[in-house]
């Protein structure tokens, strides 16, 4: 999955990140006029059934044709003080859109990631829920996704504020799980419905690497906890054929699908539905 934002390294402790003052941002005109005109392009990567084969989500992904990668937008929108401004276009692009959906995509969940500036924001759960509402879309249909780096300012705001969206409809997903330092922490601390693991955990399961060990038992944990779990990165049969004997209940990645325009994603959800008829 790309990611939206450089947070505090993997294996870091919060306390030894201290690092040079912020940069004062440089305003990007271009980037600017961008947000202004609403010219960020919506990808959607199909969340899909490791049994069945059915999509029963998909995660919202930010394209721009003048960055490379979503990395490369995000590291720009930060140097220019554009971070929360670019987040919540997206996040309000892709609600209006989930909530037109109709026919093989009606009633598809969608995954939104959010920054750590927007947790820390206080009254942005109650911003998200107004815009939930205005889009017209079943809060139960939202999936919002948080790194452990959106966590490390103030865990007891966050968590009310997650709490608030939680109590609302929404689920609430921690990403990049296993790759953080204080991961189980937060699984005792905060309102989660959802495990994502992350790609790089994945890639050497098959085989009878550490990685195998650690994924097994991640999956067998968050069942204990009567959470969820989705991976990210499956590219090959054999990851899927273990991750399904394990219990994983979502997968995303290029063995499924990559992301998707809407009008693909269309085509790939009814294909799958066909085939399955």
């Amino acid at each position: 999955m790309f990611k939206w934002f450089s947070g505090i390294a993997r294996g870091q402790r919060a306390s030894d990140h201290q690092g040079p003052a912020p940069a004062i941002p440089k305003r990007d005109r271009t980037l600017e006029a961008v947000i202004s005109h609403q010219r960020i392009t919506l990808l959607f990567q199909p969340q899909i059934d490791p049994l069945s084969g059915n999509i029963l989500g998909a995660e919202a992904l930010a394209r721009w044709d003048g960055a490379d990668s979503a990395e490369q937008l995000f590291a720009r929108a930060a140097a220019a003080g554009l971070s929360e401004r670019l987040s919540r276009l997206i996040q309000r692009t892709a609600l209006r859109a989930a909530a037109t959906w109709e026919g093989a995509l009606k009633g598809l969940h969608l995954s939104i990631n959010l920054l750590p500036q927007d947790l820390a924001r206080a009254g942005y759960d109650q911003w998200l829920l107004e815009e939930i509402d205005a889009a017209g879309i079943d809060p139960q249909r939202i999936t919002v996704e948080i790194t452990e780096s959106a966590l490390l300012s103030d865990s007891d705001a966050i968590a009310r504020r997650l709490g608030r969206l939680r109590s609302a409809g929404v689920r609430i997903a921690v990403d990049d799980f296993g790759t953080g330092y204080a991961s189980l922490a937060y699984l005792t601390s905060l309102p989660l419905d959802i495990l994502k693991i992350d790609r790089g955990l994945i890639a050497d399961i098959v085989g009878g690497s550490r990685d195998r060990i650690v994924v097994k038992a991640m999956i067998r944990l968050a069942r204990e906890l009567e959470l969820s779990v989705v991976v990210e990165g499956v590219e090959s049969s054999a990851q899927l054929n273990l991750l399904a004997e394990w219990g994983c209940d979502l997968y995303q990645g290029f063995l499924g699908a990559a992301a998707l325009d809407e009008a693909a994603l269309a085509r790939f959800v009814a294909g799958t539905q066909a085939a399955a008829a």
